[in-house]
């Protein structure tokens, strides 16, 4: 597997790019949330359950929505990132709504350099991992971050989904993490209209990789799920069939779309 030795530096500016049109735009719905609203969909606010009173470390926040409905709902959030224009924007939010959420801008593998805390929950969902190289050292950092008996939260695109090209018409890489993908992008998920150029690498992970990941670093799996839908509608050629809820035109259900997983660390 090659891995860019410049990939940390090429996504950070691609997500910075893309921070003001994603703050901007309805898919994100900043004005609700002032208003109220939880950015959380009830994928994971159902995985998460009550969380207040616990700590949690949110990996990958963006620019914060999420870590600050988990502080709304009580818990002591820590939100990481390694966009700074996006946790800058995660800051401005957290100070102008009144919240206690800390963030850090660092990439996750070098955590441990910025952190020395262990949580409750470490919780990460939706277009996440696919930044990341290495799912073993992913593992070691949720491993490291959670207390014993801690629980891990993820929701996240399946990797059937990010076999198939940009059209969601034909299967163009492989469902293993065999390869850096590296493509050059304009526009992003929010308004593929966005006049923002860059370039982006990613990995594809299959499920055997992920799973290995946790269970090699004592997180025991405790609830596994394959959703034929996907909450938000980021991909092309996708219908709504509920609030909230988007399927491909053509196949409808019959594709896996998200899962989640949740799991514990050993004590």
């Amino acid at each position: 597997m090659n891995i860019p030795q410049n990939y940390k530096a090429i996504n950070k500016d691609a997500w910075n790019k893309r921070t003001d049109v994603h703050v901007s735009s309805s898919f994100y719905d900043v004005e609700g949330f002032f208003n109220g609203a939880s950015s959380l969909q009830t994928t994971e606010s159902a995985l998460l359950g009550d969380i207040h009173g616990k700590s949690v470390l949110h990996l990958q926040c963006h620019f914060g929505m999420d870590t600050l409905s988990m502080a709304r709902m009580g818990a002591s959030v820590t939100g990481v990132d390694l966009s700074d224009k996006a946790i800058e924007k995660a800051e401005e939010l957290n100070r102008t709504l009144g919240l206690n959420a800390r963030f850090i801008c660092c990439d996750l593998y070098d955590l441990e350099q910025n952190l020395d805390e262990q949580f409750d929950v470490v919780f990460t969902t939706y277009g996440t991992i696919g930044w990341l190289p290495d799912l073993e050292k992913w593992g070691a950092i949720i491993q490291r971050f959670l207390k014993p008996g801690g629980k891990f939260v993820f929701a996240e695109f399946h990797p059937v989904m990010w076999m198939f090209d940009n059209q969601l018409e034909k299967i163009e890489y492989s469902y293993f993490n065999r390869e850096a993908i590296v493509e050059d992008s304009t526009g992003t998920y929010t308004d593929r209209n966005a006049q923002i150029e860059y370039t982006e690498i990613s990995w594809n992970h299959s499920l055997d990789e992920v799973f290995s990941a946790l269970l090699h670093h004592g997180i025991s799996i405790e609830q596994f799920r394959e959703y034929d839908f996907s909450h938000y509608n980021c991909f092309s050629n996708l219908k709504q069939i509920a609030p909230d809820k988007y399927q491909h035109s053509d196949v409808g259900g019959k594709i896996p779309m998200m899962y989640s997983i949740v799991g514990r660390k050993c004590n």
